[in-house]
């Protein structure tokens, strides 16, 4: 299917170039071909264009000075008037060449160099300008380069592979420069100060923009884990077979409709509505689409030579974790099959700590080891930036440095500066001795060491007997670093910098900063006893006693001080399967410890209302876990309760009873307990129409039914054991 795809594709931008021609038509090159521009050094010269059917193109590369021996060579424009010319390899000079392209008409490009072409794609930070980042006035001044040029291609999104893409290439200067991708041109000038070559910089970037719009089709087809992007693109792409068979169906059922209506019509009936147009051959519409910033902006210069691209990118899809080492992948290997130059260099950014609002604190790094793991395909290599972050900015203006590690990477495998460290420290294997993990490094340059000279930061660590993962106390002995912990006797897996905003001082002997990592194994659920040396029983109910009367089995609410968060331990095992566990923690929605049980009428507790700040840890997969989750709530009452979401909790039905359900009369009615995540979508557990006894409603998760929250799910006795612990955690200041 792929080569048929591609044959398709590349159809489909012959017959949109054909109606471009007529019998007079002058030759023309490609838009990005012009004056200063940069042609790859020590790779064949391809050179093409367009003219009329048949017509002889002669194409020269002249140097007047003599120093490069001149390149020419002749083609004859096929039937679609497309043309290409192979000229021999040139080694970099920094002598202005003159391309000549002569048929019924001439065209000349001058100042044309010899050097390093890279390309520079990606979303915002790599679109950043010189002039928008630090010390930008004094950058400016100093940006006396002219062997460095800079080409800006505009934003063009397609549903069809366009065959050219304009631009006008420039002379880096202080006239032009600040206009320069910073990125790009920070690495531009430190390649050029040890290189002394030209550097040429294709800039094709768009901020905001995901991965998916800049990944061509055959780069989805590779990706088992992209199936459904595949098929979508292939329902939008005429003449594939999926397009046929979709527009084949539709064109029957409107067939047989028509019929139908035309004898309708005639026999004075009611005519039933036509056939739908399939939403799936709708082309697409945004500029955020899969292939559409493909087609626009990169399928132009597919063939054109460059040395290797660099992409700064992945804001916009940050919250994908692993997926997105799939995207980059499809991105990857399909630009390098299309270019048709092996594995070309592939360097990349991975994106800044920042803030996302009340995101959960490890969506982020998750993420970060997505991109760090798209280090396992050939010929690529990440930039981590962790030291350099603005935490309320997403685009931080230090791009000197983004562009001085980017260059590493290409110094020292592309240009043969094998002294030269490019990657950051990572993890090369981990021990667990007694009480201390022992993590060992790798690509450290050295020694490692801290920016401030103070022990290594942000290193976490969980075992067994430890609620969570608890700081650790880091210490460097060479390459290696141990972590130990005072609350944890038997650790059995760590994290580094896990968290969004984490700026940690960890670096390798060179300044290059450690990026977020992890290992080991981490414990399913944190035992009671870690429970409780953190948090403070207040009640144990079984709950298989429910009924119209709460009888709990302890009851050590009038021994509770002060407490600033609240965790509910809630346990359910079947009378067949494995027991369901959750430990949920929040902060303190209350200072009374006798509103927190279960919510009768005698109690007195009525909370509907968000809380801030869960941990969540389950047995269960469905359930989203996590630590400092910003979006819970809370639906304690002891009345009756509808669908209706009159509170507003984002995302909830107004039909089904979920997580934004409406208390109502009478008072002492059915009555709910439920903890839920909204941004997860999720009930994290239920405790229902206590009243009823056997015929209770108990939940973990969500329910897979209409109401989600275990409404009307009377499964209490389908359980053999069942147990609520209530605990709240003492104030650390209670005693102040």
């Amino acid at each position: 299917m792929n080569l048929y795809l591609r044959s398709q594709l590349a159809f489909v931008v012959i017959a949109m170039f054909g109606f471009a021609f007529d019998a007079t038509a002058e030759v023309r090159l490609p838009g990005f071909f012009g004056d200063h521009m940069v042609l790859q050094q020590q790779k064949p010269i391809r050179i093409w264009g367009w003219a009329d059917p048949s017509e002889t193109v002669n194409v020269t590369l002249l140097d007047s000075s003599g120093t490069l021996p001149d390149r020419s060579s002749t083609a004859t424009a096929d039937q679609s008037g497309s043309w290409s010319v192979e000229l021999d390899a040139l080694t970099a000079s920094t002598k202005p060449l003159t391309l000549t392209v002569a048929a019924t008409n001439r065209i000349e490009i001058n100042d044309v160099l010899v050097g390093e072409v890279w390309l520079c794609s990606g979303q915002s930070n790599m679109e950043w300008a010189v002039r928008s980042s630090s010390n930008a006035e004094q950058e400016i001044a100093a940006a006396d380069f002219p062997l460095i040029r800079h080409i800006k291609f505009a934003r063009r999104p397609s549903n069809d592979p366009l065959d050219d893409v304009g631009g006008d290439w420039q002379t880096c200067s202080p006239d032009t420069v600040g206009g320069f991708t910073a990125c790009g041109y920070f690495m531009a000038r430190r390649l050029h100060d040890e290189l002394d070559v030209p550097i040429g910089l294709i800039n094709s970037s768009w901020g905001g923009t995901r991965v998916e719009p800049w990944t061509p089709p055959i780069g989805f087809q590779q990706v088992e884990a992209l199936e459904d992007l595949y098929r979508s693109v292939l329902a939008k792409t005429p003449g594939t077979d999926r397009y046929k068979e979709l527009l084949s169906g539709h064109l029957e059922s409107t067939k047989t409709w028509l019929a139908k209506a035309e004898s309708s019509l005639q026999a004075g009936e009611r005519v039933t509505a036509s056939p739908s147009f399939p939403n799936a051959l709708k082309p697409y519409t945004s500029h955020q689409d899969p292939t559409m910033l493909y087609n626009g902006m990169i399928h132009a210069i597919v063939g054109y030579p460059i040395r290797g691209a660099i992409w700064y990118q992945g804001e916009s899809n940050h919250n994908e974790g692993m997926l997105y080492f799939e995207k980059k992948k499809a991105l990857i290997n399909g630009w390098r099959e299309l270019w048709n130059q092996g594995d070309f260099p592939f360097y990349f950014v991975q994106i800044a700590p920042y803030q996302y609002g009340n995101e959960d604190s490890t969506i982020l790094p998750r993420f970060w080891e997505a991109q760090a793991a798209v280090q396992s395909l050939p010929n690529t290599g990440m930039v981590v930036i962790n030291d350099i972050a603005t935490l309320n900015d997403i685009h931080p203006p230090n791009k000197q440095d983004v562009g001085e590690r980017l260059a590493l990477w290409a110094l020292k495998h592309d240009y043969g500066k094998s002294e030269v460290v490019a990657a950051s420290p990572s993890m090369k294997s981990m021990t667990i001795e007694g009480d201390q993990v022992i993590i060992e490094f790798e690509n450290t340059g050295g020694t490692l060491k801290t920016r401030d000279g103070q022990p290594p930061s942000h290193f976490e660590l969980i075992g067994n007997d430890s609620y969570g993962f608890q700081d650790a106390t880091a210490t460097i002995d060479g390459n290696r670093v141990s972590l130990r912990s005072a609350s944890i006797s038997k650790p059995t897996a760590f994290r580094f910098a896990w968290h969004k905003l984490a700026e940690p001082n960890l670096t390798g002997a060179t300044g290059l900063p450690v990026g977020a990592f992890r290992g080991g194994e981490v414990p399913e659920f944190p035992t009671t006893a870690a429970i409780e040396r953190e948090f403070t029983l207040v009640y144990d109910l079984n709950l298989k006693t429910l009924g119209r009367s709460i009888s709990y089995d302890v009851d050590k609410s009038d021994q509770i001080g002060t407490f600033d968060r609240v965790g509910y331990l809630v346990e359910l095992t079947p009378s067949e399967g494995e027991g369901q566990k959750v430990f949920v923690a929040m902060d303190a929605f209350t200072d009374q410890a006798k509103l927190l049980g279960v919510p009768t009428i005698d109690s007195g507790a009525v909370f509907q209302q968000s809380v801030s700040n869960l941990d969540v840890f389950s047995n269960q997969s469905s359930i989203t876990g996590g630590r400092s989750i910003a979006t819970g709530n809370i639906e304690f009452w002891p009345s009756n309760y509808g669908q209706r979401n009159r509170s507003g909790v984002t995302g909830a039905s107004n039909t089904a009873y979920d997580f934004g359900d409406d208390p109502g009369p009478p008072n002492d009615g059915y009555g709910s307990m439920q903890v839920h995540n909204p941004g997860a979508k999720q009930t994290i557990f239920a405790v229902n129409n206590w009243k009823s006894g056997k015929n209770a409603d108990l939940g973990i998760g969500n329910r897979d039914a209409e109401h989600s929250d275990w409404t009307f799910s009377s499964n209490a006795s389908s359980y053999a054991k069942a147990r609520l612990r209530v605990y709240v955690r003492p104030r650390s200041d209670a005693a102040e």
